[in-house]
């Protein structure tokens, strides 16, 4: 069935505003599901985890949806689900944990495309036991991530594979289940960062073949939490720093602290949205997600596909990367403005973009555009619409040319309400 943009942009609030959002992979707007779970949640008795009360057995009963909520998500189990306040934190705490057992002359390989989340963790690990870092290189016309080259890359004296799912900054979907077979038949590990590739289609961790997996509720309409999924026996193996009265099992080990319980409502919250975007899908959760998430990916396909059409046609305009596969995500820049003031020009007209480097640090660095300001990202989320992506494009030209903005809705550079 049609995917039903008018009922989907109806659960987002904020939306209201009038604003266009194309900055959903810094984050995307929340949907109304999670904020009344968060704000009941903050009005309900609850207390530290604890089996003596009830107000503490309803905290262990949000931890717990939360978990379930997503493993459904990602296609894991819910006792292998770490859940802790960012990917950046938790990709931290598995490289301080994975290297304690590395040694010198092991080596990680990691890519040039990734955000620095999933880089500088892994450099500074290395750094500090004398591991060897060797890197995988994109093509830089079309940011293709070659995955022959991680044969070459991957040896007996690898420890881990890290990579990207889907860049954040042009969008590329590297091949990670071909990837991380090299790297299992050496006897390595792979932590996959999912963060920007999870809002932007189905997952299932059994057909990428990642053992770590990472996501952020905050780029899937959830609240700023963010989970790494792996299997319980491979956390089972692991033994993090941690204080000595917290708890020993798998996966809480590696959870230090008292977690916002609010914010995990708001977590198994926005599983429950991203269900319901199909309104015919049946079964369970983790079948309505699947179906939500192909419909949601379907729809924003056909917004990307109009959104490339119109910038390659503009005057000016210097796209990056050309993947054959690639999340709704694209950086361009316009000739004779650096990214900010484009950024700036386009939020005075009520469009939402970023500009900078948006910590996809290697790739801007080895494009050579980093010092100069980066670039402009456009992302698209399964709550635009084709006008929003009209606007986009007419608002470009307009600065292209010189043209006034179309003020109409506009006010001080504020949309009406």
């Amino acid at each position: 069935m049609p995917f039903d943009i008018a009922r989907v942009r109806a659960a987002y609030p904020a939306l209201a505003e009038g604003y266009a959002h194309f900055d959903g992979a810094g984050g995307t707007q929340v949907a109304a599901g999670v904020v009344e779970a968060v704000t009941t949640t903050m009005r309900t008795a609850v207390a530290n985890l604890s089996s003596a009360h009830v107000p503490g057995r309803r905290s262990g009963e949000l931890v717990a949806a939360a978990r379930q909520a997503v493993a459904d998500l990602v296609g894991g189990t819910p006792d292998g689900v770490v859940l802790g306040p960012s990917a950046t934190a938790l990709t931290y705490t598995v490289a301080r944990t994975l290297s304690r057992n590395w040694r010198p002359g092991d080596e990680v390989v990691l890519s040039r495309l990734d955000h620095d989340a999933n880089v500088r963790p892994w450099v500074q690990a290395a750094e500090a036991t004398g591991a060897v870092v060797r890197w995988a290189v994109f093509e830089p016309e079309t940011g293709e991530l070659p995955a022959a080259q991680y044969a070459e890359l991957v040896g007996p004296r690898t420890r881990l594979v890290a990579l990207t799912a889907g860049s954040n900054a042009i969008g590329t979907v590297p091949e990670v289940a071909e990837i991380a077979a090299i790297a299992h038949a050496a006897g390595a590990l792979v932590y996959v960062d999912g963060v920007h590739a999870t809002p932007h289609g189905p997952t299932d961790l059994p057909t990428l073949g990642a053992d770590f997996y990472v996501t952020s509720a905050y780029k899937w309409s959830g609240p700023h939490l963010a989970a790494v999924i792996a299997d319980p026996g491979r956390w089972a193996e692991l033994h993090p720093a941690k204080l000595l009265p917290s708890p020993d099992g798998v996966p809480e080990r590696f959870e230090a602290g008292t977690p916002s319980f609010p914010l995990l409502a708001g977590v198994r919250a926005a599983v429950d949205q991203l269900a319901g975007l199909d309104p015919a899908a049946t079964g369970s959760r983790r079948e309505r997600v699947l179906a939500g998430m192909a419909a949601a990916y379907a729809h924003e396909k056909r917004l990307f596909d109009r959104l490339l059409a119109g910038l390659t046609g503009l005057p000016g305009v210097t796209v990056y990367g050309a993947a054959r596969r690639r999340c709704p995500t694209v950086s361009f820049r316009l000739a004779g403005r650096s990214p900010a003031d484009t950024a700036a020009a386009l939020g005075e007209r009520g469009v939402c973009v970023s500009a900078g480097d948006y910590y996809a640090y290697e790739y801007f660095t080895a494009m050579g555009l980093r010092d100069s300001g980066g670039a402009v990202r456009a992302s698209i989320y399964h709550y635009n619409t084709e006008s929003e992506v009209d606007r986009l494009l007419t608002e470009l030209d307009r600065l292209i040319t010189g043209a006034a903005p179309d003020t109409a809705g506009l006010m001080g550079g504020e949309l009406l309400r």
